[in-house]
């Protein structure tokens, strides 16, 4: 039995959540599949998977080896990879995450500008409003926004973000220009929300530690659809200083409430960590790095 090939072969199974899509991903029999994660469990004399009719399920064990096996794999691609010499020059692919808006505006703009550099290396930039699990998904870095876990990841901090407050000039004509947060209880709020509401908003000065409560006319769930009702006068929004940089430069939107902008939220660019990094991801990191500062520090404060 070719223990790594087994390995390979349970975590396809595990993630695709089947067999037959396991085989279907390994291009490989289903009976094949079977046998060799049969094999496997026999070698190891434990049962490391419960077969249903719709799905599979993992027993402890399973748990518990699935996850060193996924580590095993990881550091089984990092010494071949070595070996094919991508520790000698930058090569390969690089799977990179960030946050939707974000990744628009300012991950995307240096990926191509990398693309250009390094002829030699391909990238897969995937846009994603959740926490990607490095480890699991095989990324090789993610564009971290707010404060990060105690993990194993290892960051670098490239600058900041703010919440901030805004609405379009021709709103502010007509309706005037609220001084204090207190004050929005008289205008038509525009809010951030998905299926569960968020109708609370927190500002910094003297207004910190006193959440306003609002009842948004509109409640979206997409940055570029808040930007365009705010935009065409619908009403005061809050949003991220790096999802306004946009409107706030061509004018479609004006910031309000300066002296009550939130703290700060800090933006890092994390990975794992291998105690030898590829060319490829310290090339990206080196090149990333500076002009995610320049384009952070040229936003809203």
């Amino acid at each position: 039995m070719d223990r790594f090939d087994a390995l390979r072969t349970l975590v396809a199974a595990v993630d695709g959540g089947s067999l037959s899509a396991a085989s279907r991903t390994l291009r490989m029999p289903l009976s094949t599949v079977s046998r060799k994660i049969s094999e496997l469990e026999e070698h190891l004399t434990t049962q490391l998977l419960v077969r249903t009719p719709r799905k599979l399920l993992l027993t402890d064990a399973g748990e518990a080896f699935v996850h060193t096996a996924r580590r095993l794999l990881i550091e089984l691609d990092e010494a071949e990879r070595a070996a094919a010499g991508e520790y000698r020059e930058p090569l390969g692919e690089l799977l990179v995450t960030a946050p939707i808006t974000f990744g628009k505006l300012h991950i995307l703009p240096v990926v191509l500008e990398f693309l250009r550099a390094y002829p030699k290396v391909d990238v897969r930039l995937v846009l994603a409003d959740t926490v990607v699990d490095l480890i699991d998904n095989h990324v090789d870095l993610a564009a971290r926004l707010g404060r990060l876990p105690d993990s194993g990841l290892v960051g670098m901090r490239v600058g900041e973000v703010r919440w901030i407050t805004v609405a379009s000039p021709r709103y502010l004509a007509e309706r005037g220009e609220p001084e204090t947060p207190a004050a929005l209880e008289a205008h038509d709020c525009l809010a951030f929300e998905g299926l569960q509401a968020s109708r609370t908003w927190n500002f910094a000065g003297e207004a910190e530690g006193t959440p306003l409560q609002i009842r948004p006319r509109l409640g979206v769930n997409t940055a570029d659809a808040l930007v365009e009702a705010a935009s065409e006068g619908l009403g005061i929004a809050r949003m991220t200083s790096y999802q306004a940089a946009p409107a706030l430069r061509d004018g479609r939107l004006a910031e309000i409430l300066k002296p009550y902008v939130g703290r700060p939220i800090p933006v890092h660019l994390v990975h794992t960590g291998p105690a030898l990094l590829p060319l490829k991801l310290r090339a990206f990191l080196d090149f990333a790095a500076p002009r995610l500062r320049a384009s952070l520090a040229a936003l809203p404060r």
